[in-house]
């Protein structure tokens, strides 16, 4: 058994970083979490300071730390989850990032997967890494960095440089960079990761011309890759977990047998499912991923991204203006009955799976004179409940298991109207757990079982507990012309910023 009395989980998200102490029994102690500024520089681009990420999961350690009452002599380690594909550049001697964080938002990597697909690599790509060829993945928007920042590449080549996602970047700022390692959950997501080696394939990093001397080391998802300098906590923390956000929501909410998923409603909305020990693929669009590694035993999932769904709501309060705070938009679309067939189709960068449409921008149709705010915000819920019926209905196709629930997290699952729509959507029921926000419980998770603080997955799982069951009560025909009619509205958005619309 483990020294310490709590485990620390860094959640570092696309909008705030957060951090949450957990005891044995898997209760929050502690908790603190901080936003950080978005920057647009131009239409389709997402950027971050790296240094606004570190100096804001910085101090929400250690203000979560001080809420639980607990001193570096209190944790047996820590764990990280993080926003996936989001790329650093940075040198090694300094640590100074030499660029702005391109954010996985960010489509200015669209026109090289567009020359890759006329050249005829998508399929090969596919092959290789799981991964459809889209402008989300971390290696394009590496390769950009490389051509486009002055004297990028002169100096990866010398070995001056150092490439990471936000994990990376984390690990690398807590050791005093000593520290240069990924795991195998974000690695997969590279687009330079070859699923069948559990390495970097050199196919890809000469596909996307990166030099192999950027790239971190690979660990496990639960293993001890180094310690904390002691000035940031008061003491050395052993790191002992490390893998990406929906990866780590979906080991937080114990799917850990073939066929269990789970959907985290954040800034986007990630789906994933259980596919076991061997990578399943896909005919229907959707990703093949690594899970989580522990050990020998690499757990794969299929997944589904949806770009924009928490954000949606975040562009009726601060873009349209229509509502003050985000959690009053149930209260407003539950004061209609229904959409009145307006739909909302949230392409502001870009359709995700099973779409994959860098092109597709933001729609919103059926409007008439009688047409409301509440219309409005009903039809942005329901939305995010439509792009995630898709991606389970081509999972279910893809897979051999059905799924007999849906368990749910994120801070768009508090919301009860929209689980009832998702269930309604679904045919299957919404699990909603006690404790939402998985995704920190995840990296908890996979730290202690590193550190023996926990036995094992069993026990992990045992403290897992329902809160709300949310039951579907449509029938099949009114999903099918729901989703049917939800469709027409999705083909009117495609294409639009390339001038091909529909």
């Amino acid at each position: 058994m483990a020294n310490g009395t709590f485990i620390l989980a860094l959640d570092q998200g696309t909008t705030s970083s957060r951090a949450m102490v957990f005891d044995r029994d898997g209760n929050v102690r502690g908790t603190a979490q901080q936003e950080f500024r978005q920057h647009y520089p131009q239409p389709g681009w997402v950027e971050h300071d790296p240094m606004d990420i570190w100096r804001t999961q910085l101090d929400t350690a250690r203000e979560a730390l001080r809420n639980a009452g607990a001193a570096a002599s209190d944790v047996a380690g820590l764990g990280i989850t993080n926003q996936r594909e989001t790329t650093v550049l940075w040198e090694r001697a300094t640590g100074r990032p030499i660029a702005p964080a391109i954010v996985w938002q960010d489509r200015r990597g669209a026109p090289l997967c567009d020359t890759l697909r006329e050249a005829g690599h998508a399929e090969r790509i596919r092959d290789i890494t799981g991964l459809e060829l889209d402008a989300y993945f971390s290696g394009t928007k590496l390769a950009w960095l490389l051509r486009e920042v002055p004297g990028a590449r002169q100096a990866a080549e010398r070995g001056e440089l150092a490439f990471g996602t936000i994990d990376t970047w984390l690990v690398w700022q807590l050791t005093g960079g000593d520290v240069h390692s990924t795991d195998a959950s974000n690695a997969s997501r590279t687009l330079l990761y070859d699923l069948a080696t559990g390495d970097w394939s050199d196919e890809m990093l000469a596909l996307l011309d990166v030099p192999r001397s950027l790239l971190p080391g690979i660990a496990p998802s639960s293993g001890i890759i180094g310690k904390t300098l002691p000035e940031h906590f008061g003491g050395a923390l052993p790191i002992a977990g490390v893998a990406g956000d929906q990866q780590a929501a979906t080991f937080g909410q114990a799917c850990f047998e073939p066929g269990m998923a789970k959907n985290t409603y954040g800034t986007g909305c990630f789906m994933l499912m259980n596919v076991g020990t061997t990578p399943a693929v896909s005919q229907h669009r959707l990703l093949s991923t690594v899970g989580w590694r522990i050990g020998e035993r690499s757990d794969y999932m299929l997944e589904g991204s949806v770009f924009v769904a928490g954000a949606a709501i975040q562009w009726l309060r601060d873009g349209l203006g229509l509502i003050r705070r985000a959690d009053e938009v149930e209260a407003l679309a539950t004061s209609v009955a229904d959409t009145d067939d307006v739909f909302l189709v949230p392409a502001f960068t870009g359709l995700g799976a099973p779409h994959w449409d860098p092109y597709a921008r933001g729609a919103l149709v059926g409007v008439t004179r009688g047409t409301t705010r509440a219309h409005v915000a009903r039809a942005a819920l329901e939305s995010i409940a439509l792009q995630s019926a898709d991606l389970l209905r081509a999972m279910r196709a893809d897979s051999p298991t059905d799924l007999s629930e849906l368990r749910v997290d994120g801070g768009a699952a508090r919301n009860d109207l929209l689980m009832q729509m998702q269930a309604d959507l679904l045919g299957v029921p919404v699990v909603r757990p006690r404790v939402a926000e998985s995704t920190a419980r995840g990296a908890a998770g996979l730290a202690g079982l590193a550190l023996q603080y926990w036995s094992g997955q069993d026990e992990l799982a045992a403290q897992w507990k329902v809160e709300r069951r949310f039951e579907p009560e449509w029938n099949a025909s009114q999903r099918d012309a729901r989703l049917a009619r939800w469709h027409q509205a999705v083909a009117l958005s495609r294409g639009w910023a390339a001038g091909k619309p529909g």
